[in-house]
């Protein structure tokens, strides 16, 4: 009967939790571009995250985090293999209070879409030209403001194989506009969560390969700054294999 008491207490606190989220949600309007930093929608995100981590028996192992500037607001860039890819790297790079370029549809998710959206993410359309450079250029303005760094995937999309994909290069514009540096991650095992949850615990890899000063992506062409970005991604991803 204890048992009983105590899983109907878990459950009820649980639903509480949600419910509380829900009501945050709809203090968020989804037509309203966030240029301002919110801590209180970054700490619920982030706790959200935690029992994420917990429930799902993830363990994330981060390398080379010591490369990256602490003062300074940056381009993440990295491989895309899960949809856990962004929100673990916005977790465990939190400090530098990145704000993902995330596909649309992303921002319809009940709740989390409009936790996003509040916490600055920024839909794209790749299929549009001219509506995906409107996005570039506000990714470069929020860069500027010094509030926010930029979370974005060259690839534009999930690899399902774990082959890096063709890359989109104008994404690289983002760095230019705002004179920043870009941060090239690799991630490796979130593949993985969504199959081993209930077996075993997953292990996740996240390692910072380089920092691409502003001056270099200054002087160099889009398609260069892929290439180099692509060529330190195979190489790590040999290394791993």
């Amino acid at each position: 009967m204890i048992v009983l008491y105590i899983f109907g207490g878990i459950v009820s606190l649980i639903l509480l939790y949600f419910l509380f989220l829900w009501i945050c949600s709809l203090f968020v309007d989804p037509n309203k571009e966030y240029t301002e930093h919110s801590p209180f929608y970054r700490a619920q995100l982030r706790f959200f995250v935690y029992l994420m981590l917990w429930f799902l028996r993830i363990r994330v192992h981060v390398s080379g985090a010591e490369k990256l500037p602490a003062h300074k607001h940056l381009v993440f860039v990295s491989n895309h293999v899960s949809n856990f890819d962004p929100i673990l790297t916005w977790h465990f790079f939190r400090k530098w209070n990145l704000a993902y370029i995330s596909k649309p549809s992303n921002f319809h998710i009940p709740v989390f879409g409009r936790f996003i959206h509040r916490c600055s993410f920024l839909p794209i359309d790749r299929e549009n030209p001219r509506k995906a450079m409107t996005t570039i250029l506000s990714a470069a303005q929020l860069l500027r403001t010094g509030d926010f760094s930029i979370g974005v995937y060259p690839e534009g999309t999930r690899s399902k194989t774990g082959e890096l994909l063709p890359f989109h290069n104008g994404v690289f514009k983002i760095a230019q506009k705002a004179d920043a540096d870009v941060v090239v991650l690799s991630l490796t095992g979130t593949s993985q969560i969504h199959k081993n949850y209930i077996r075993r615990r997953s292990h996740v890899y996240l390692d910072v390969l380089a920092v691409l000063p502003a001056e270099q992506i200054k002087s160099q062409k889009t398609e260069q700054i892929g290439d180099e970005v692509r060529r330190l991604l195979l190489e790590h991803q040999k290394e791993r294999t």
